[in-house]
């Protein structure tokens, strides 16, 4: 059994789950979210948390799958009550962002801007010319399109150019160590 798979997951305040064998409907104040689920789990709501647990199967996966359903339903649940946000930076002279209508431009240092389109169920903003957030109820789209965006240009590590996650540590490499001296061996 899954040290995951059994914790119970707590339903917040204003958000319904309907359970039925294949799929459990989770609905709250951001949207509504459906989570499939294997024959081989089974869900069940108690008070005012769902308990989720493996039927008497001798297979393998059934195993596996225990952890994997727990958490998606525990993400669908906090996903339609408080959201998912991701936030970016961009670090390069002349690298920025501006958001033309519901998609995002940007100037990478290529000859021609970037378009990048959003996503269904995901939404993009552009505070500041050099900061993405991309928010959104399901926490694999929002995730995605976040990875989608760094992509782009991701950050090199001599100099640290390039679009990364806010709080994101490059490793720096150093440079070519450069010859100190004159000019080539055996010239006067």
């Amino acid at each position: 059994m899954s040290l995951i798979g059994r914790k119970p997951i707590t339903i917040a305040e204003g958000v319904t789950v309907a359970l039925s064998d294949k799929e459990a409907r989770v609905k709250g104040p951001k949207g509504e979210l459906v989570v499939p689920i294997r024959p081989e789990i089974k869900v069940e709501q108690r008070d005012n948390q769902l308990w989720v647990s493996v039927r008497k199967v001798q297979d393998s996966n059934a195993k596996a799958f225990h952890g994997l359903i727990r958490s998606l339903l525990a993400n669908a649940v906090l996903g339609v009550s408080q959201g998912y946000t991701r936030e970016l930076e961009m670090e390069g002279m002349g690298y920025r962002v501006q958001k033309k209508g519901a998609d995002l431009e940007f100037a990478l240092g290529f000859s021609h801007p970037v378009l990048f389109k959003a996503g269904e169920g995901v939404a993009l903003e552009a505070p500041e010319q050099t900061k993405i957030v991309v928010t959104g109820i399901d926490k694999g789209l929002v995730g995605q399109a976040a990875a989608d965006i760094r992509a782009l240009k991701k950050p090199e590590p001599y100099k640290g150019k390039g679009i990364r996650y806010v709080g994101e540590v490059i490793r720096r490499k150093a440079g070519k160590a450069g010859k100190v001296g004159g000019g080539a061996p055996g010239a006067t």
